[in-house]
């Protein structure tokens, strides 16, 4: 049985500048590189299979961020014989990485800094995950993937229906 989320996975275009972003952003720190640039490519036969993707395909560097609390981010970079465009949330699969934040204006700001682009301004939570200081706003990475801010302090209405409740990062001293 599952008992949470490890890491997350990644693949960008640029692993130092995605690694800068995720620093400057959230405060992410380098764990460690699973495989090194001068280590690499790896790919062939093995990769193609363990992965599923295309004949050609190589993994060129790997690194393991770790955020102040939370699963990891696993950052890839890839070369190979096809690599399309960040997905967006209409496409089919992973759509968007969300980031449990005390400070939703001071979150959203650092994120614009480190180049994140911004889609709109905060919003409110809606339905069951409304309450009057709950709120999410979302943002694209430089290169293009999906993020979300959100925060929820208030209790939720969902609360009222069952004994379960979302997992959170515990409260900052």
């Amino acid at each position: 049985m599952a008992r949470g989320i490890d890491h997350i996975g990644v693949t960008v275009p640029d692993l130092e500048a995605a690694t800068r972003f995720f620093a400057e952003a959230f405060d992410a720190r380098v764990l460690y590189d699973t495989l090194r640039r001068e280590d690499g490519p790896v790919g062939g036969s093995g990769t193609e299979r363990r992965l599923g993707v295309p004949p050609g395909t190589a993994e060129v560097v790997i690194r393991m961020l770790a955020l102040p609390d939370g699963p990891g981010l696993e950052l890839f970079e890839f070369r190979g014989p096809r690599q399309r465009d960040a997905a967006i949330p209409c496409d089919i699969g992973w759509q968007h990485v969300a980031f449990y934040v005390d400070d939703l204006e001071a979150a959203a700001a650092r994120v614009t800094r480190a180049g994140g682009i911004p889609l709109g301004d905060p919003q409110p939570l809606p339905g069951p995950e409304a309450g009057s200081r709950n709120r999410f706003w979302y943002a694209r990475t430089p290169w293009g993937g999906t993020l979300e801010l959100l925060t929820y302090p208030d209790p939720q209405p969902y609360e009222k229906t069952t004994e379960r409740r979302r997992w959170r990062p515990p409260a900052t001293p």
